[in-house]
């Protein structure tokens, strides 16, 4: 699984034209998943992102967390973060996992950060075209990726 987290003061997601989720205050989890991604890459991914302190404490140092803060949550499909761009200039998505893997890994995923947030998180839909908005606060935008853990 990779995960681009952004520190948003607030964004949302529309399809065609209609507002579908927004949240203030916490983070856009761009998520995208792949074939070889399980439950434990889920958990892994999860825990990592609700323990990140990448929120201001009173001294302005990033000494918080989502749950410290109560913060918000808006997790957005994206195949295109398993974009391969070795070869070429048009990228390959071969890596990307299909709609039966990657529809209930995607859920999986918003289920376990719903639970470590205690609150639900927002969501995108899986294969709409969306469109995102977003203000990042910082900018904080942090990547991550299950294949990468050490």
């Amino acid at each position: 699984m990779r995960a681009v987290v952004q520190r948003v003061s607030e964004a949302s997601v529309s399809i065609g034209g209609v507002q579908k989720s927004a949240i203030e205050q916490g983070l856009l989890i761009l998520l995208g998943v792949e074939e070889a991604d399980n439950e434990e890459d889920a958990v892994w991914l999860t825990r990592k992102i609700a323990a990140l302190r990448i929120f201001d404490d009173e001294a302005g140092v990033m000494n918080r967390s989502i749950v410290d803060i109560g913060g918000q949550a808006l997790v957005v499909s994206q195949f295109t973060l398993m974009a391969s761009y070795k070869k070429g200039n048009r990228p390959s998505w071969i890596r990307a996992a299909r709609h039966e893997h990657a529809i209930p890994m995607y859920e999986k995923f918003v289920s376990l950060l719903s639970e470590l947030l205690a609150k639900p998180v927002e969501t995108g839909e899986f294969g709409a075209e969306m469109m995102v908005q977003l203000v990042n606060d910082g900018p904080v935008t942090i990547c991550m990726d299950t294949k990468n853990k050490e």
